[in-house]
Order: C-alpha cells, then structure tokens, then sequence
C-alpha cells in the first residue's frame, strides 16, 4: 500500500522542464513568416564595414570590348551599394571591394556573383539583376563530365535544343534566367529554381535524361501544384517514370591472348642483314641495276600474261546443259514433228509437178499420207 501511495505522490507533482529558459519566445508565432527575406536596412549597419574585403575574377579576350562598353552601367549600380569596382584590361581582370560607404555586409558577395556572370558571357542588364536579394545565381561546370569532347558538344546541343527551344522552355517552367556558354552554365533565379536548373544540366549532360522528359515533369507539377486537396499529398504517383534503352553497341572483338614467355621476342633483321643473307650486298650496282631490271621484265611479263588471260576468257564459250528425263523426250517429240513437216513439204512438192498431168483431191492425199506415218511408228 506504501508503495502505491508515493507512486501517485510522484504521479501528482509537476515534471520540471530540461531547459531552464524554455519559454515562449516572440518569434514563435505561425503568422510570421520565416522564409521572408526583408530588404536591407542601412540603420542596421550605420558604422559601415570594418575591413575591406575585395574579390576579382579573369575575363577572356573576347569580352574586353564589351565589357569596355557596359563598364559605366555596373560601375553605376555598385556605386548605389557603396562597392568600389576595377576594370584592369593589362592584366584581364574585374575587382570588387566595399568602401566605407558600404552598410550591408553581405552585397560584397553580390558583387563577387556579378562579375563572374559578366566574365561568362551574362549580358550586364541581365548580370546587374542579381544584386537584389531575391536573385541568386549557380555557375555550373559541365566541361569536366564528358571525356569525348564530340558527345558533349552533342549533349550539350540537347540542353539547347532546336532554336533555344528547349532552353527557352526550362527558362518558362524553372522561373530562371539560363545561358549555355563554352564549359559551363550560368543561371539566375531563385534557390528552388537553381536546384531544378542543376539537376536538369547535369543529367542531360550525364545522359542520364533527355530534358524533354524533365519539362514533361515539370509541366505536371506546375498542374498538380494549382490543386489545394493535393498539396500535402505525394505525386509520385501521377508523375511518369521513364526508362532508360540501351543501345546494342558493337561488339569489341578480344584479341587472342598469346602463351606467355619469359624470353624477349627475337630481334627483327635489319635491311642490311637481309642483303648480308641474299648475297645481295657483295654485288656490284652494275650488278644490282641488272638485277632489278630483270626483275621487272619478269613481273611485266606475268601480268601481261594475266591480262591476256582475262581478254581470251570472254571468247570462251560456255558449256552446254544436257537434258535428262521430262525434257529429252519433249525433245524427242519435238524432232518426230520437224521431220513430219519435212515429209509433207516433199510430198506437196511432188503433188505440184504431177497435178498437171493427173486430178488429184490434196486433202485425201495429205491424210493418207498422215496413216502411212502412224503405221510406221507403231
């Protein structure tokens, strides 16, 4: 009984909390919104940076014209935040630094993404977009991925697809700003849209999916998203799923591994060795060109030979089929009707030279000459 009066003494007292501070804080409230990024307030920083921090990045030849053209544009827009900026042509090089002028601590980082948009090709209206805090941007290296550099340029092809079409249609579904150029690919947008741009690139590049399938799957999604009833549902079952085809390839013939020795193959004769054994070396070039010559007479001769040979084969002629069985008695038969025909064209000669002298009916004849015959042969 004891016992079961300090277990409900235990059951009745309050349990004590881990922490010591574990109180409801402000910020704990469902309708704050934690993934909001608010915009930069230069109250929040008055004193300006400590240490200046500063980045540069290379650009090739090719972009230095431009980028002599647009320099004032992007010297501009980094002079709102308070960045300093350098363009070293000598050296082919941007530098970016903050100045005392800068508050936010984190648009040097910006600026950094700026410049090596703008040495990758990225045209500096679109370039100067990521400075604002809802734009981010991946620079992704695909040069690296393909060995045969002919498979990449066709992959690399597929990403673009006819007429930037494809491109144009992940830019449309991904919500990002996407440029293929050289070895790598430069996208803008937002977090979730840079993940998808990744994972895109770096498939079609692996050939792991073609990137019409990706867009197939991402049309869906943006389907299935304007659904409230599905949104804490799972959507793998209305997504499709591909499978991959091998190709057969062609068989790689294996070469006959040959019994393994321990002796080095024996050294191959040289061109002199050779004439050592013939006794060619010992002649004379008097000798030697007589040698040659008579060796040229002889090939000359063979081939005319061949070359005779193949004209006298057309007049050749070719060998009779015999005839055995069905086809020697149709023959036979056929020879009983020429020489009948042959008898008659006699007969109708005679008949003419005595028609004059005696009246005699040529149909009779005929027939009775046709017995005769039929008598003969049984």
């Amino acid at each position: 009984m004891e016992e079961e009066k300090e277990e409900r003494k235990a059951e009745a007292k309050p349990r004590k909390h881990k922490g010591k501070h574990d109180k409801p804080k402000p910020w704990d409230d469902e309708s704050i919104d934690h993934w909001k990024i608010d915009k930069f307030d230069p109250s929040w920083n008055e004193t300006g940076m400590l240490e200046v921090s500063s980045f540069s990045t290379l650009f090739p030849q090719y972009r230095e014209k431009y980028l002599q053209e647009c320099w004032p544009i992007v010297k501009g827009a980094l002079k709102e935040f308070g960045v300093a900026c350098e363009l070293n042509l000598v050296e082919g090089c941007m530098t970016v630094s903050t100045t005392r002028k800068t508050r936010d601590p984190y648009i040097i980082i910006k600026a950094r993404d700026l410049i090596k948009l703008l040495s990758r090709s990225v045209p500096a209206p679109q370039a100067i977009k990521i400075l604002n805090d809802e734009m981010q941007c991946d620079i992704i290296k695909i040069g690296n991925l393909v060995r045969n550099k002919e498979r990449f340029v066709k992959r690399r092809q597929h990403l673009v697809g006819p007429n930037s079409s494809t491109l144009k249609a992940l830019e449309i579904l991904t919500g990002c700003y996407i440029l293929v150029q050289g070895n790598t690919v430069a996208a803008m947008g937002s977090f979730k849209g840079l993940k998808q741009v990744r994972r895109i690139v770096e498939d079609c590049i692996l050939n792991k999916m073609h990137p019409l399938y990706h867009i197939k799957i991402l049309m869906l999604k943006c389907e299935l998203a304007k659904d409230p009833a599905l949104a804490n549902e799972n959507w793998d079952r209305f997504l499709p799923t591909f499978k991959k085809k091998n190709v057969k390839q062609k068989k790689v013939k294996s070469k006959e591994k040959k019994p393994y020795t321990p002796f080095p193959p024996s050294q191959q004769s040289s061109k002199i060795d050779l004439q050592l054994e013939s006794g060619e070396y010992f002649l004379t070039d008097k000798k030697k060109l007589a040698k040659k010559w008579q060796e040229k007479q002889e090939k000359q001769a063979e081939k005319t030979a061949e070359n005779k040979r193949r004209r006298e084969e057309a007049f050749i002629p070719p060998e009779e089929v015999k005839k055995h069985g069905s086809h020697s008695l149709n023959a036979d038969r056929h020879d009983d009707v020429s020489a009948i025909a042959l008898s008659l064209k006699k007969k109708v000669k005679e008949f003419g030279k005595k028609k004059s002298a005696e009246k005699i009916d040529p149909q009779a004849y005929i027939a009775a000459v046709g017995k005769l015959s039929a008598e003969k042969k049984i």
